[in-house]
This record gives structure tokens, sequence and C-alpha cells, in this order.
């Protein structure tokens, strides 16, 4: 057949595999017109028609709607031009499903009550400027009016997560629960807490020598120790918590008795507490980062280790 053929709906729809009804109602829109009409009404198509039917039924799987498609065949917008809206309105689909399924899961895995899974909604929904404000609020009430020190600076920003654009479903997820953790009064004092301690241990030592405050020492030390299957409260673990003592008591001046003890004790219990250990597991996984160093079995054993060598 040359270009100058005409055809009938019943022979475009054996070419194209579209239905009669299908190839009628698109005619009827102006999207296929008819070329001509034969002597008996019936209407009849050049060979364009088939090219213009692949091409709708493809933007139609893509999910455009019929008034774009038109202005696209009519030439009045670019396929360019559609494609490319097209892509962000399904990158923005993409990022909500993400989101509800996030949502989903985790009321799923925790078994949460309607409450909390309307909070998780909205808090996974938060735009960028939301979420850095939420999560703002909660460091500025951990370290905000610590002064100026670009230790705590640092370490705030070290503390702020980052979802990407497109994130991936387990950090939707992540975010969802560090979100809610930050926003635990009892949480949110806890690290006031730890701040303060570390505010105290530099304020009282030399700033030269604190290079790793009494969480590092306590891991250099005890991780041997651990590893070996020491008792905390046997009489090995002596010269453990001696070196770990006799470090503290060197890098902050202070000496080496029962009053300091019961500070290194203060300290280590609020740096132990789970919760602080979960956000940085959160952080890493929206970050992207790798899973950070889980200090609870060392701090554990020392701890256990300095209760029982404490006087009453």
């Amino acid at each position: 057949m040359d270009g100058g053929t005409l055809y009938s709906i019943g022979d475009l729809a054996r070419r194209t595999g579209l239905t009669v009804k299908t190839i009628r109602f698109y005619s009827d829109r102006g999207i296929v017109p008819p070329a001509d009409r034969s002597p008996a009404g019936h209407r009849l198509y050049g060979i364009d028609a088939v090219a213009r039917l692949d091409l709708v039924r493809t933007l139609r799987d893509l999910g455009l709607d019929l008034p774009t498609i038109r202005k696209v065949l009519d030439q009045e917008i670019s396929l360019t031009e559609v494609a490319a809206a097209h892509a962000e309105a399904l990158a923005v689909q993409i990022r909500m499903l993400r989101l509800r399924r996030a949502v989903l899961t985790t009321v799923a895995r925790r078994g949460s009550t309607p409450e909390e899974m309307d909070l998780m909604h909205k808090l996974a929904k938060l735009s960028e400027d939301a979420r850095r404000r939420l999560i703002g609020d909660f460091l500025d009430t951990a370290f905000g009016d610590l002064g100026d020190n670009p230790e705590f600076v640092g370490v705030m920003r070290s503390m702020t997560p980052e979802l990407p654009d497109n994130p991936e479903a387990e950090q939707v997820e992540a975010w969802v629960e560090l979100a809610e953790l930050s926003q635990d009064p009892d949480f949110r004092a806890g690290v006031r807490r730890m701040a303060e301690h570390h505010a105290a241990e530099r304020a009282l030592g030399d700033t030269a020598a604190l290079r790793r405050d009494s969480v590092a020492m306590v891991r250099d030390q005890v991780g041997p120790a651990l590893t070996a299957g020491v008792d905390p409260a046997s009489a090995e673990a002596d010269p453990v918590v001696a070196a770990v003592t006799a470090q503290y008591a060197h890098v902050y001046a202070c000496p080496d008795d029962a009053g300091l003890r019961r500070r290194l004790l203060a300290r280590l219990e609020s740096a132990n507490d789970p919760r602080r250990e979960r956000y940085l597991q959160l952080l890493a996984v929206i970050n992207g980062w790798s899973a950070p160093e889980n200090l609870t079995p060392v701090l554990d054993w020392f701890i256990q280790a300095l209760r029982v060598r404490i006087p009453a």
C-alpha cells in the first residue's frame, strides 16, 4: 500500500491492535481525524493515522491525559516538554508512594495506634525546611546555649540528618523514627545532660590534651578486657578501671578519688542511653554513612565495674 491509501476503522484496528470503539473514541475527539469519507459516509484514514494511534497508545500508557496528547500531536507543545513535565510529576508520585510505604511498614512492624500512624504520616510529609526546623529545635535545646565552642557546632552538624531528594524506603522509615525520637522530652533531657557533662569536662581539662573524651578513654581500655571475657566485678578488672580513672584524673587535673569516680559514672551513664545509640544508627541510615560503632557493650562493662568500686 502506498502513501495515498485510505483505511477504514476496521483496517486501522487490525493494523494497530486497538479496538474499533477505541479508534472511534479518539477520532470523535479530534486526536486521530479522518482524512476522508467513503461514498456511504464511513470515515477513512491516511497512513499517518497508524503512527498517531501508536503514539497515542504509548502516551496513554505513560499516563498522559487526552488534552495534552492532542496538543503534542497538533505540535502545540513539544514532546520533549511534555516528557520532562511528566517525568517530574512521576518523581513526585514516587516520593509520595515511598513515604506512604515507609509509614505503613513502620505501623505494621510496631503495631502502632491510629494516633501514632497519623503522627508518622505528618512527619514523613514534612518539607526539607520543616525537617531542618524540627531537628534544629531539638539540637538547639541540647547544645544551643553552651557557648560558641566550635566543637559543639561540629557535634550539632554531625547529628543533623540529611534526607536525600529521592530517599530509599529504609531512609524514610529511619527519618520518621528519628523525628519521633527527637521530640521525646525524656530523650531531649538526656542529650542535654550529656552535653552539659561534656562541657564541664572541657572546662576542667587542658584543652590541648582533650583529644578524647571519657567515652573514648573507656573504649580504648575496656575493649581487650571485654574480648577476653573478664568479669567487671573481678579483681582482673581492677587495672582496667584504674587505667581509665588515672587517665581521666590526669586530663582533667583532678585527684583520682571517689568524687572523680562518681562524676565519671554520671558522665558515662548519660552517654550510655540506648536511645542515643539508636539515634546515631538512624542518622547513619538517613545520611548514607557507615554504621556507627556500638559502644553499649564496653560502656555497660565499665559502668558495672566502676559501680562496685565506688564506696557507698
